[in-house]
């Protein structure tokens, strides 16, 4: 493709639609075309977040004022059941990386059970390719419509998958661990993200529903061939970005701690943005913070036939604004690391 590539950020006024303008500015290919965010139509993008005013970007506008026909691709980062109908309206030409929850789930009565109501484009679900990258990268290569999955997801399937498709652990018997950064709770005012609230504790939420678990589990029962259930409970951390999750699993058959390691490492050798904790590490939201990678690392318990699976990202980037990314260079046949070479920060 030559020229640039003209995108559209629809929901540019939250974390995920910023940390993708962040991003998508310095990316060689893009030119950042549309921004909406309906509460600050006609205001500058500096007026909600300042730390962009440097950059030289349109001002946002509300979703109805776009001229999709000037675009070529659009990156949507609105709350889920609002995402599915603008995503409906839109032309054909466009291509839709899409970091909401609308698209993620394949079976429409899970989706509803998950998410309150009906959903309203089922026509488009079966063209969706879910998009975790380093597991479905040809079938995104080929996609119009693509759905990030969440950040809790994307750091738990990494390091479950290739165990569960090697058949080195028990797909049934899986506890899952996750910790977040608060803006894995949005940007809107909610009183348990208040500072007072969210500060100086950590707090579980979700205890038994979270929304990502059915998300997790359809995944887990494509590479183990059978529905699984997984014991799921996420927490919010007082720091702004970065997850960790810590999953304890069943070893199956003679498998061990380092068989796992062994096939993780294997798994992710040629991939550009998963990575083995050096020995003797514990993988830590410190080693990713603001760039697209993930640390995984594999521990024996001390319980006899039993796992410690622990997996760390920025769930910004990697779960969800770098993915996307990631998924937008593969889609127009770009290098897949394009735009993303950031190195973490330290401290």
């Amino acid at each position: 493709m030559t020229g640039k590539i003209r995108i559209g950020v629809i929901g540019a006024s939250g974390y995920t639609g910023a940390d993708l303008i962040r991003l998508a500015v310095r990316h060689p290919a893009i030119e950042i075309t549309a921004l909406t965010a309906n509460t600050y139509a006609g205001k500058p993008v500096a007026s909600v977040y300042p730390h962009l005013a440097p950059l030289n970007l349109p001002d946002m506008v509300k979703n109805e004022d776009v001229d999709w026909s000037k675009l070529d691709a659009v990156f949507c980062g609105l709350p889920h059941a609002t995402s599915q109908e603008l995503i409906a309206t839109l032309p054909e030409h466009l291509k839709i990386i899409d970091m909401s929850a609308d698209f993620r789930l394949r079976d429409p009565a899970v989706y509803e059970a998950t998410y309150g109501g009906p959903h309203k484009a089922m026509h488009l679900q079966k063209e969706a390719v879910y998009g975790l990258t380093e597991h479905y990268r040809q079938a995104v290569k080929q996609a119009r419509l693509v759905a990030c999955p969440g950040c809790y997801p994307t750091a738990t399937l990494l390091v479950l998958l290739p165990l569960v498709k090697a058949g080195a652990i028990d797909a049934g018997d899986l506890i899952i661990d996750a910790k977040s950064g608060v803006s894995g709770a949005g940007r809107s005012l909610k009183q348990n993200i208040l500072f007072c609230e969210a500060g100086e504790g950590m707090t579980p939420y979700g205890v038994a529903t979270h929304r990502h678990a059915p998300e997790i589990e359809q995944e887990i029962a494509v590479v183990a061939g059978k529905p699984v259930l997984v014991n799921f409970t996420p927490h919010l951390i007082p720091m702004s970005r970065g997850e960790l999750v810590t999953a304890y699993a069943k070893l199956a058959q003679s498998a061990t701690a380092a068989d796992c390691a062994a096939i993780l490492a294997l798994a992710y050798k040629n991939e550009p943005f998963v990575h083995m904790a050096p020995q003797g590490i514990f993988p830590a939201t410190q080693q990713v913070r603001g760039s697209n990678n993930v640390m995984l690392g594999a521990y024996a318990d001390r319980i006899p036939g039993r796992v410690i699976l622990i997996s760390a990202l920025d769930n910004l980037v990697k779960g969800s604004a770098g993915q996307a990314i990631q998924n937008f260079n593969l889609m127009f046949g770009l290098p897949e690391t394009q735009g993303l070479e950031q190195v973490a920060l330290f401290p």
